[in-house]
C-alpha cells in the first residue's frame, strides 16, 4: 500500500514540467483528479472570485487558489472586483478618518 502510493508521487513528480503538472490519462489511479480537472475547467463564481480577490487584497492567497484564478478565471472579474473592493477600501478609510477628526475637535 504504502510503496503503490510512493510511486504514484514519483509517477507525478515526474510528469510536473516546469511547475506545471500533466494531467494522468487514466483516471483509474487517482479517483479525486477527474473531479480536480472538472473543477479547474469550470469558472468560479462570484464569491469565489470575491473572496479571491479580498484573499490577495491583505496577502494570504494560497497558490492552489492563485492558480485556479489564472487558469479559469476571466480576468476582467477580478479586475472589476479588485477595483471596487479598493474603493469600499478607501471609502472607509475617509470615512473612519472624518468621524475620528469630527470627535477630536
Amino acid at each position: 500500500m504504502v510503496n503503490q502510493q510512493m510511486s504514484d508521487i514519483e509517477i507525478k513528480n515526474s510528469q510536473t514540467v516546469h511547475g506545471e503538472s500533466k494531467e494522468m490519462e487514466s483516471s483509474s489511479q487517482d479517483p479525486n483528479l477527474e473531479s480536480q480537472t472538472q473543477e479547474s475547467k469550470s469558472s468560479p463564481g462570484p464569491f469565489k472570485v470575491i473572496q479571491s480577490v479580498l484573499a490577495a487584497m491583505i496577502g494570504i492567497q494560497s497558490d492552489k487558489n492563485r492558480s485556479r484564478d489564472f487558469e479559469s478565471g476571466n480576468i476582467w472579474h477580478y479586475i472589476f472586483v479588485g477595483i471596487v473592493m479598493v474603493a469600499i477600501f478607501i471609502f472607509t478609510i475617509i470615512a473612519i478618518v472624518e468621524s475620528a477628526l469630527e470627535n477630536a475637535v
